[in-house]
């Protein structure tokens, strides 16, 4: 009886010390993440925890990482025939002591993020360390800190081959696993074996759960330093849409050889890419950055990428030098984003984003990307707009045309920057509406008549973009008769009257307007009413809207009249536009068309 009482009591005192020492090993756990937080905090070492290193930054890391686990060897906890001494720092211990500290654990994280060299060189500077520090178990110390090395070196470089990233879960399983390797290799290194496997089961817990615990805290400070960096970069996006302003009077001189170069420059001042590129359908015109001395003006595109884009007209990305299919062996370029720029759905020329680290290419860079080729896609067909402007015979179109502010294409910019760093799809898509809207313009710039539902596909594209900056200050009713459709109607008819009635009708409101657009037929009349509830009109301003243009401080009030002028021309006096409005109380216009089109006046250009 008495031996079974002496048998638990010892149990008992067992478990008493595993568990101080598990308290312990979180102590010196949280010494090493104090050290990682704090360095966090500086911008040169947020800068080496990258994916990819060169020479230099790879000597940084060994050195980083080694320091980690030297740190881990002189705060460790001396373990003398199970019992624990709790000095604060060890510089020696005695023959029969060993070290229960988290030295693997900082050479797990180093050879993850590092790959094998850093692996490798961490393990070596940590392990050799431990083993000057003596013990019975210094040898087989040493050698599983460079073991824990080598294995999560070659783990972490196979991830990221695979394309996938170093989780913090990933992490803390190589961690433990490295940290079981340890006990094992006590076990068949140390002598005696009967103090060695009484060390390990007396640490193995301890030490197995505390680097556990402590890789999956570095982790999170690992991956808060590069969700920082999005951050910054989705910041800085806002920025980045300044290109659009920037380069749109050089779209409007085509894609040649001048103009192209002073975009590329652009673009490379104002986003992460290292090179900049952009070809029409079959010579490079420009090329800034990095591999510009074999990216060259004037040649065919060195890369079988970018013949890809121009055939299959569809975004390639490539992730690895391998598929970039660049000619040149020694070209530095490992990451690029193509993408096609195309004129009335057709392919005329690619824009190309190109970096010396693949990790550079993340979501944020090819969201911009993206962004950027459907705006100079735009900004082409807005510039082949303009010069086909030149030869419409229509001056009313010409008037409207030029009424297009370009406010409202910076302003919709500004909102869809604004919101890549909120809601990254709304941004996509409110970008799709841009490009509709615009192209809807354009189409219209290139004929007399379009079919109705055109015409309410770009008021629906105007409105998404507007609502968007105006969320909650007016409603927009649609009643439309089914089976109208097709009727043909002059483009510029329905949006800016649209437009009139959300920028003079609600400017202040606090309550919430309302909008309503009725299209039906009536008397073989096709009858267009745009309704507003909002401040309406003075009566010695309306009896002179839609016969002169009409000065005001948002415009010169060309666009009643406009489309006034061209209702008469297009249907020889067939077709009519009336407007009442009472002030406090709303406005409504109200367009008649005949169905018929016999009074079409042929203006055909």
């Amino acid at each position: 009886m008495f031996c079974l009482h002496h048998v638990l009591v010892q149990k008992n005192k067992g478990w008493v010390k595993m568990l101080n020492l598990t308290a312990l090993m979180l102590e010196k756990v949280g010494i090493i993440v104090i050290v990682a937080y704090l360095l966090s905090q500086m911008k040169s070492f947020r800068h080496i925890i990258q994916a990819k290193h060169n020479t230099n930054e790879r000597i940084l890391l060994i050195l980083l990482f080694g320091a980690f686990g030297i740190i881990s060897n002189y705060t460790g906890v001396e373990v003398h025939y199970n019992s624990i001494n709790r000095a604060t720092w060890l510089s020696e211990l005695e023959h029969e002591s060993a070290l229960a500290n988290t030295r693997v654990m900082g050479v797990v994280i180093g050879g993850l993020l590092g790959g094998p060299i850093v692996g490798v060189g961490a393990g070596l500077v940590a392990g050799v360390h431990r083993y000057t520090l003596g013990g019975f178990t210094a040898f087989s110390c040493g050698i599983s800190t460079i073991l824990a090395g080598i294995i999560a070196g070659y783990f972490g470089q196979k991830r990221k081959q695979m394309g996938k990233q170093i989780t913090a879960g990933f992490a803390v399983m190589i961690g433990m696993i490295m940290e079981s390797v340890q006990m094992l290799l006590i076990l068949v290194m140390a002598k005696p074996i009967e103090q060695a496997w009484s060390l390990v089961q007396f640490i193995s817990f301890p030490m197995i759960f505390g680097s556990g615990l402590g890789t999956l805290l570095f982790m999170f400070i690992i991956k808060a330093i590069k969700r920082d960096k999005e951050l910054t970069r989705a910041n800085q996006t806002n920025q980045a849409f300044l290109i659009a302003d920037q380069t749109l009077p050089y779209f409007r001189q085509g894609l040649n050889i001048n103009s192209c170069r002073e975009i590329a420059e652009i673009m490379l001042k104002l986003t992460d890419a290292d090179a900049v590129s952009i070809t029409d359908d079959h010579q490079v015109l420009a090329h800034v950055g990095a591999a510009s001395d074999h990216h060259i003006p004037k040649s065919k595109p060195e890369t079988g990428l970018t013949k890809k884009v121009l055939e299959g007209g569809r975004i390639s990305i490539a992730r690895s030098k391998k598929e970039i299919l660049c000619v040149y062996k020694s070209c530095p370029l490992e990451a690029a984003i193509v993408l096609p720029l195309k004129v009335k759905n057709k392919i005329v020329g690619t824009l190309k984003m190109y970096y010396t680290e693949p990790e550079k290419l993340d979501k944020v860079q090819q969201e911009l990307a993206e962004g950027l080729a459907n705006l100079f896609s735009t900004q082409l067909e807005l510039a082949e707009a303009e010069r086909q402007t030149k030869l419409l015979k229509d001056a009313e179109i010409k008037a409207l045309q030029a009424q297009i502010h370009p406010h409202f294409l910076f302003n919709s910019i500004n909102t869809i920057s604004a919101l890549c760093r909120t809601d990254a799809d709304k941004a996509r898509k409110l970008l799709l509406e841009l490009s509709s809207f615009f192209r809807g313009n354009l189409q219209g710039a290139r004929q007399m008549l379009l079919p109705l539902e055109n015409e309410l596909a770009n008021v629906r594209a105007y409105l998404s973009l507007e609502q968007t900056r105006f969320p909650n200050k007016y409603i927009v009713d649609f009643q439309i008769e089914q089976g109208l459709e097709k009727v043909l109607i002059p483009p510029f008819t329905l949006q800016p009257l649209v437009e009139n009635a959300i920028h003079y009708g609600f400017p202040r409101s606090k309550s919430e307007g309302r909008i309503t657009i009725r299209i039906f037929s009536e008397n073989n009349q096709l009858q267009i009413i745009v309704e507003d509830n909002g401040k309406g009109i003075p009566e010695e301003r309306i009896q002179v809207l839609g016969k002169q243009t009409v000065i005001s401080k948002k415009g010169n009030g060309t666009a009643i009249f406009n489309i006034n002028e061209r209702l008469k021309g297009i249907y020889n006096g067939k077709a009519c536009l009336t407007l009442k409005s009472k002030v406090d109380h709303g406005t409504t216009v109200t367009i008649s068309i005949p169905l018929d089109n016999k009074g079409v006046v042929d203006q055909s250009v």
